[in-house]
């Protein structure tokens, strides 16, 4: 109902929610709307109320009085977050598949869901071990004595890890190494020869899990087939974005996780990879490869992801953030004729419209910035 401008009207106060409050239930006096430009027109939420500026300020001929709002709420300061919620998968991470290098009869390899630490055994060919060390530089060549390089490097240092001395950690491969190198190999029990083949070692970033067997014990085995596929051994979620979100994998960024169960938990990007993936046609049609994005998050309680082996959760990445701004709910806001948006401003001497600028949405609410726009504002909340 609207009443002539300058005339008193009564108003029955309705229950607020969500963090608003009730309107006060006394009388007031509607004033003219004089924040916005002469002509303009206020079309208000659930009912167009016109509200005329003449040119001098005053009340337009067809102004008509604004109702008090049934309910009002406050001007917030605070971080506002939008997020995009995307589906990931609870594991372990992509596996690796590991391949050997070697011909002959598998005798032996590790179990599904078993993990294997530095210097122990990942399969066994002919009964000789393939071990797994740690790094990140695969084993490409023969080292032996005389050679340098990073790979050198690499290998020395797992010595030493594993106890062996006598040698320099550096980029040489001397007589001091081969000798601690055949100490090593006394211990797997394969011969002594001072010189390491690429196919002897497996490096990984840490202890590995396994994830599942490719082969089985007594199989024939050649260069190139996968025996295993292994994995980490932090439980993490792995999420496979299309290249035009890429923008939400940012290394380091927090995320929210759901698990099946509802609860909540939060966690950070981890690693950020492209990747090809391809899937089969259409009868009679090529293959379609597609470039995503994959990225790992893990969680900030690892715990928390504990319970479920593998489980679809949802995550939630930030998209965009703004820190330390002013924001109403969403609902606040007002269509204004000659476009916009404006808030019903509520004070002791009645009610206004005001013109604000509108920034990120998100969560419900709204940053807004304005002249009159300040921190603990009261502004209505319109009804349906």
């Amino acid at each position: 109902m609207s009443a002539p401008m300058g005339t008193d009207i009564g108003v029955t106060p309705v229950g607020g929610g969500d963090g608003t409050t009730e309107a006060p239930h006394r009388r007031r006096r509607w004033r003219p709307v004089t924040a916005l430009a002469a002509g303009a027109a206020v079309v208000l939420a659930g009912g167009a109320v016109a509200v005329g500026v003449s040119s001098d300020g005053g009340a337009g001929e067809s102004a008509g009085a604004a109702p008090l709002p049934p309910t009002t709420t406050t001007v917030a300061r605070q971080t506002l977050v939008d997020r995009e919620t995307k589906t990931g998968e609870l594991g372990y991470g992509t596996p690796r598949a590991l391949d050997t290098r070697y011909s002959g009869t598998l005798t032996w390899l590790a179990a599904t869901g078993a993990t294997v630490a530095r210097g122990k055994a990942l399969y066994r060919v002919d009964d000789e071990p393939v071990v797994l060390l740690h790094g990140s530089l695969p084993a490409y060549r023969v080292l032996r004595s005389g050679v340098s390089g990073r790979d050198v490097r690499q290998f020395e240092q797992n010595l030493t890890d594993l106890g062996y001395t006598g040698f320099t950690v550096d980029e040489d491969y001397t007589s001091a190494t081969a000798d601690a190198v055949r100490s090593w190999q006394e211990d797997l029990g394969v011969p002594e020869t001072g010189q390491v083949e690429p196919g002897r070692i497996v490096y990984a970033a840490g202890t590995v899990r396994v994830a599942s067997q490719g082969a089985e014990v007594g199989d024939a085995v050649t260069p190139g087939r996968a025996v295993l596929s292994t994995t980490g051994t932090t439980r993490l979620v792995t999420c496979t974005l299309d290249v035009d979100d890429q923008r939400l994998a940012r290394k380091g960024a927090e995320v929210t996780i759901t698990l099946p169960d509802g609860r909540r938990t939060t966690g950070r990007v981890g690693t950020v990879e492209t990747v090809v993936q391809t899937s089969a046609g259409a009868a009679g049609q090529d293959p379609v490869t597609e470039t995503k994005v994959e990225v790992s998050v893990t969680g900030d309680d690892p715990a928390a992801l504990t319970g479920f082996e593998q489980a679809a959760v949802d995550v939630g990445f930030v998209a965009a953030q703004r820190a330390d701004v002013l924001t109403v709910p969403v609902a606040a806001l007002l269509a204004l004729a000659e476009g916009g948006y404006g808030l019903q401003v509520a004070d002791d001497t009645g009610t206004r419209i005001i013109a604000v600028k509108t920034g990120l949405f998100a969560a419900g609410r709204v940053e807004v910035s304005g002249d009159e726009v300040v921190e603990g504002l009261t502004v209505g909340m319109p009804g349906d």
